[in-house]
């Protein structure tokens, strides 16, 4: 039988666990990411993949790898509930108030995984993940917190894109906009939790922040833009996968999985910047024509 590269690969239990893992990520990242870049939420994504660093590392100490995801849950939600409060009651701007709380926590992260005897190793890991080492057991995890997520946002959705485009009209509607907010930082949240072990807390707001604006530069739809973003990070991911076998394997060159997976979708941001550009030089030269066809009704 002849060699496929596209697919021998994948023939490995490991790498087929991993890339199960990254599609079930697409499938979450891509609507979360949309709904990220609509709020402007970078930072805050940004600050929820870092505050939750000293759970990983608590669980860690606590039970092993074993611990992380409890660890990351709970530092996570608590994330979640303190930045929601802070930015809903504070005085401080929201910018502000999220770095204050981005640097602390992460500090404090660093503090705890700095006492270990393998620091730097423990340390890589805690940020750059294991994804080759996936199990069974994480797949199930991911995808049950991945299931929580797509229904919470099949029930929200309307009120939070009216959220990110008129808040004053989602509050005239009678949506709680505290509640909204807290929704979805518990989202992101949970969506850094289920990534955390596989690509790692840094790593992870490349796949909350990439694929949105990646779609936005294509179309102003959202669903399409929410499939695209989907179907942009599942497409990282395989190619990152492929990519990192390939430089490792057939050449002898080291490259982590997780880092090719965001090389990947930056590269597709890159490739989608053209294409971005020409549609918004065909929008530019529909505009006066629209413009004196509205003239001559």
């Amino acid at each position: 039988m002849a060699s496929n590269i596209l697919t021998d690969p994948f023939d490995a239990p490991f790498m087929a666990r991993a890339l199960t893992e990254l599609l079930l990520l697409a499938v979450v990242c891509g609507p979360v990411s949309v709904l990220v870049f609509l709020r402007r939420l970078a930072f805050v994504a940004d600050a929820l993949t870092h505050t939750v660093f000293p759970g990983v590392v608590l669980g860690f100490l606590a039970a092993g790898w074993n611990g992380i995801p409890g660890g990351a849950l709970v530092a996570g939600l608590l994330t979640a509930v303190v930045l929601t409060a802070l930015t809903r009651r504070a005085r401080l701007t929201e910018d502000a108030t999220t770095a204050v709380l981005l640097t602390a926590m992460f500090s404090i992260g660093v503090v705890l995984v700095s006492r270990q005897h393998s620091y730097t190793s423990d340390l890589t890991a805690f940020l750059f993940g294991r994804l080759l080492t996936v199990t069974a057991a994480q797949l199930t995890q991911t995808a049950v917190l991945a299931l929580i997520v797509l229904i919470y946002l099949a029930v929200t959705a309307r009120p939070q894109v009216l959220r990110a485009f008129d808040p004053a009209g989602a509050a005239s509607a009678g949506f709680r906009l505290t509640a909204l907010d807290l929704g979805l930082n518990v989202v992101v949240a949970l969506v850094v939790v289920a990534a955390v072990q596989a690509v790692g807390t840094v790593l992870v707001i490349a796949l909350l922040i990439v694929p949105a604006a990646t779609a936005r530069l294509l179309t102003d739809r959202l669903a399409v833009m929410t499939l695209a973003a989907t179907a942009s990070t599942a497409l990282a991911g395989y190619l990152g996968l492929l990519a990192s076998w390939t430089a490792s394997v057939e050449h002898g060159i080291r490259l982590t999985s997780a880092s090719a997976v965001v090389l990947v979708l930056v590269a597709t941001y890159l490739l989608a910047l053209p294409a971005g550009a020409l549609r918004r030089q065909r929008e530019r030269r529909r505009a006066p024509v629209l413009a004196g066809t509205e003239g001559a009704r």
